[in-house]
């Protein structure tokens, strides 16, 4: 018998906030400057996921720190004109906070850069715990950024959902121990993310009012 679930832990990224466009734009102009013509759109998608400093090192470990902070200028500077709410995003998790499920962001942003898309979403309010990239010191898909939400919340992983939009955030429900579900919305795609077996798969932000009542009646 499924257990009910009381907590749900977001990746936001990607997948509450559309900062698809934004984060692609940025490596690209970065990118552009220092390596001109090596790295095109498709190569850029595959650097949506991981920490900046793990993607940057791998590419050029003596301009990593540079490549960092030209990129989170530029991203700042771009940010609140590029970026917007999936479909249906504030309405459920606002109807997911008045059914009593507990709500946490854990993503591999940093905290300000959070705050930022939040105050856009005007959803400061709802969660009740966010992780971001500063508060840890290893990133998902490393179980530690759910573990530490887990604990603030007071939360089992038998009765926690991890949502998001990339193979990280799969893994790393998975290796902490909580349901997984995907995004169909996912900039890699639907068939990308179904190759690490979440539980769920979304097809809209809604979906989870569906799931967190099935749960409930099938315990």
């Amino acid at each position: 018998m499924a257990d009910k679930i009381d907590t749900i832990l977001f990746d936001f990224d990607g997948t509450l906030l559309d900062t698809n466009e934004l984060i692609l734009q940025t490596f690209m102009a970065v990118l552009g400057k220092h390596y001109p013509g090596r790295f095109d759109r498709e190569d850029c998608l595959a650097f949506m996921g991981p920490t900046l400093r793990e993607t940057f090192e791998a590419i050029d470990p003596e301009m990593a720190e540079t490549l960092i902070l030209e990129y989170r200028e530029w991203n700042a500077a771009m940010h609140d004109e590029m970026v917007t709410e999936f479909p249906d995003v504030t309405e459920t998790l606002r109807l997911l906070k008045g059914k009593g499920i507990k709500l946490a962001v854990v993503s591999t942003k940093r905290r300000d850069v959070l705050a930022r898309g939040m105050k856009l979403m005007d959803v400061e309010d709802v969660f009740d715990c966010v992780i971001g990239l500063d508060d840890v010191s290893r990133a998902k898909p490393d179980p530690e950024p759910l573990q530490k939400a887990m604990d603030m919340l007071g939360s089992d992983p038998a009765r926690t959902l991890m949502v998001g939009d990339n193979y990280h955030d799969i893994e790393g429900g998975k290796n902490a121990g909580t349901l997984t579900a995907g995004v169909a919305w996912s900039a890699k795609g639907e068939a990308f993310l179904a190759k690490y077996e979440p539980d769920f798969m979304l097809q809209g932000m809604k979906d989870l009012l569906e799931i967190v009542d099935r749960q409930a009646e099938n315990r």
